[in-house]
């Protein structure tokens, strides 16, 4: 008796579409504003979203503190428009806003922060995490600090051990194959950031620039905000303001990212701690492992 070609085919649809689910191309970029990611990984995500990748945003402050001359619930709602906008200038398959109070994360759980993340990373199940770099220096923006240290510790929460009631809810643990730890606002120095053995990687951006700079556009709010503040600054010291709009925030932009280039022989770069290796690529055993270590019984 033949196989029905109708049954075979669906079998087959079954088979690939469970294949696809087992390694997916998928990005995970933590944030603590709608902007701090693109600022500092916008160029290499644009690179991965061009390669087929998809990019899931988890916004975790909700932009409520920075504007001119609006409310706080008007300020949240115009720069959280403004994020959906740039993410979808990007490229971007969704942003996910947690909704915490910008400026106080660091009244939230640290726990309970973590936990949130950890969730959405089991759920998302991304081959590559972007995060602020927690471990950097005599950084001003405490939101990035305690995102990013929360974020961070989603490494080794993911696993059976911790939040045994996702397991139990069918939500089982996701290890991330590859971190990336970004500093939104300044080139690293040397020997800074990142954990453990991360290595410093240097992603060339020249042609994925205009795609940040476009992103970086659309936060027309905190843009607006800190075109203001430049001014204010250079009225206070003597200095000629009238010529500084909007602009300043992309040309700061694409001067870091000049600065950067020019470290590693790019025209246009960006910079990252870097935990993990590529898929297909095989890492030694840490040295307290093999020592011992024993072979399979056959």
């Amino acid at each position: 008796m033949g196989f029905p070609k109708n049954i075979f085919a669906k079998l087959l649809l079954c088979a690939l579409v469970a294949h696809a689910q087992e390694s997916p191309r998928t990005i995970v970029a933590i944030s603590a504003t709608g902007g701090d990611y693109i600022k500092g990984a916008g160029g290499t995500l644009a690179r991965f979203i061009a390669e087929g990748f998809q990019v899931y945003v988890i916004q975790v402050g909700n932009d409520e503190k920075y504007s001119l001359n609006l409310g706080p619930a008007e300020t949240r709602l115009a720069n959280n428009a403004d994020a959906i906008r740039a993410a979808k200038v990007l490229g971007v398959t969704e942003v996910i806003n947690l909704n915490n109070k910008t400026g106080e994360l660091s009244q939230l759980s640290s726990n309970e922060l973590r936990n949130q993340l950890s969730t959405l990373i089991r759920f998302l199940k991304p081959q590559k995490l972007f995060l602020p770099d927690p471990f950097i220096h005599y950084d001003p923006e405490w939101d990035q600090f305690w995102t990013g240290r929360a974020a961070e510790e989603t490494n080794y929460t993911n696993s059976a051990v911790f939040l045994p009631e996702l397991a139990r809810a069918g939500i089982k643990g996701h290890g991330v194959p590859e971190t990336y730890y970004y500093s939104a606002h300044r080139p690293y120095r040397p020997g800074e950031g990142g954990h453990n053995n991360a290595r410093l990687e240097a992603i060339d951006i020249t042609r994925t620039l205009q795609a940040k700079l476009a992103a970086a556009a659309e936060l027309k709010t905190t843009n607006q905000t800190y075109a203001e503040h430049v001014r204010q600054r250079l009225a206070q010291a003597g200095k000629p303001a009238a010529n500084v709009g909007e602009s300043v925030v992309t040309d700061l932009v694409t001067e870091l990212a000049q600065t950067i280039g020019a470290r590693h022989h790019f025209s246009y770069g960006e910079e990252f701690n870097y935990h993990g290796a590529p898929p297909g690529t095989k890492q030694p055993l840490p040295s307290w492992i093999q020592e011992r270590a024993k072979p399979l019984p056959k």
